[in-house]
């Protein structure tokens, strides 16, 4: 299907309608430098709570305490709802402490799901699909006994029975972990599905593996650091590998403290796979860029089976490895309606897409499923299936 010459354009818009309609949700729109954040909402550590309010007292500015979580206090401004990175940037001024350590600071960061992009790369939302050969006779054991938590939008709440051949069986169903999907009726959100096609992209890899579904982002792909923190928290099974095809940029590139210390309580045997980013830049995406962390970049598989840098993809020497990232996976049935485009995509369970979102997920499948094939833990699998040469500079080794 041919693709309207400002598709990318009206797909990006819809991105940032999105974001208007969260109204705690702002984007710092500095050129280069963009990250999205909470509304009046400034954390920083409880060593530094007190410091940083008596500072924000000094300087006229009206706080109040908030709901720690994370290992983070919170502080709430209540009329300085658009100055945060502001407000950081001033208290992350040591001019402002004379004699003293500067104290950690920080806005409350907007995540965002990387099967789209909210800072003018473009983007394109997902097309129609031909439904996948069930999986390949002999295939049923990679993986087997293995649990993938995803954080993600959820999971349809129809993908066992949509799918029984890829996703069947393969997951408890929980009624917090369903996918909403749907901006209304049967229209698909900006990133409705997109939890849905990630645990199908995993399955692919490793056809015998069960995962455990975590929302983490709501059907438009945008969630929170304390979304991220909670739904980390929440597996219902013991994991050994963790997909998250999602992550945000930060003032100053500054790493995310929630996101690190909720990844700090995950076990030092369970691999962490996260996305790279979808801007076409080398600016970190956390928690990609965190040690410790398999950071995911995206190759272009052409018709000819050609491989390349994907030109949306992130990269940098904080990125490991890298995967095709156009894949058709597991969907919903529904209507992808483009504001301002007049085409109306009919979708009947299956999709085609692309992004570091669904780069990542094939790694954590190849992982699950180099540890049964070889019997190794998933840290073993993971340096195994990550030894080798770099595929491309910034781009990490490829993982077929």
């Amino acid at each position: 299907m041919s693709e309207p010459s400002n598709r990318p354009e009206l797909y990006q818009k819809a991105f940032e309608q999105a974001i208007r309609e969260h109204q705690n949700f702002r984007l710092h729109a500095e050129r280069g430098r963009e990250f999205l954040f909470v509304a009046r909402e400034l954390l920083t550590i409880p060593e530094d709570v007190d410091r940083v309010g008596r500072k924000l007292a000094q300087n006229g500015i009206p706080h109040e305490r908030g709901k720690e979580f994370a290992g983070m206090s919170r502080l709430i401004l209540p009329r300085n709802p658009d100055d945060i990175p502001a407000v950081v940037r001033l208290l992350r001024d040591p001019r402002q402490w004379p004699g003293e350590r500067v104290p950690f600071l920080q806005p409350h960061h907007v995540v965002v799901g990387h099967g789209g992009n909210m800072h003018g790369n473009p983007g394109q939302p997902p097309r129609v699909a031909e439904a996948l050969p069930d999986p390949a006779k002999g295939t049923e054991g990679q993986g087997k006994g293995v649990v993938v938590g995803i954080l993600d939008t959820g999971i349809s709440k129809t993908a066992a029975t949509d799918h029984p051949r890829w996703l069947g069986g393969a997951f408890l169903p929980k009624p917090d972990e369903v996918d909403a999907a749907y901006a209304h009726t049967d229209v698909f959100a900006v990133e409705g599905g997109h939890g849905t096609f990630v645990a199908g992209v995993v399955r692919q890899a490793a056809p015998g593996v069960r995962f455990d579904p975590e929302k983490a982002l709501d059907p438009s792909g945008l969630g929170t650091e304390e979304d991220f923190a909670r739904a980390l928290s929440s597996f219902d099974e013991r994991v050994q590998v963790v997909n998250l095809s999602l992550g945000c940029f930060t003032q100053d590139d500054v790493a995310s403290e929630p996101i690190r210390r909720a990844l700090r309580q995950v076990p030092a045997t369970t691999v962490v796979v996260a996305s790279a980013g979808n801007q076409g830049t080398n600016r970190p995406s956390w928690p990609a860029a965190l040690p410790g962390v398999v950071a995911v970049a995206a190759v272009a598989q052409e018709r000819d089976g050609s491989r390349a840098p994907a030109c949306y993809s992130n990269f940098g020497h904080w990125v490991d490895a890298c995967a095709v990232g156009n894949r058709t996976s597991t969907y919903l049935k529904g209507k992808w309606v483009l504001p301002g485009d007049p085409a109306v995509d009919v979708f009947d369970l299956w999709a085609y897409w692309l992004g570091t979102s669904f780069a990542a997920p094939h790694v954590a499948g190849r992982i699950a499923e180099t540890m049964t094939t070889h019997g190794l833990s998933a840290v073993a699998a993971r340096d195994k299936l990550l030894a080798g040469p770099e595929f491309f500079p910034g781009y990490g080794i490829l993982v077929d």
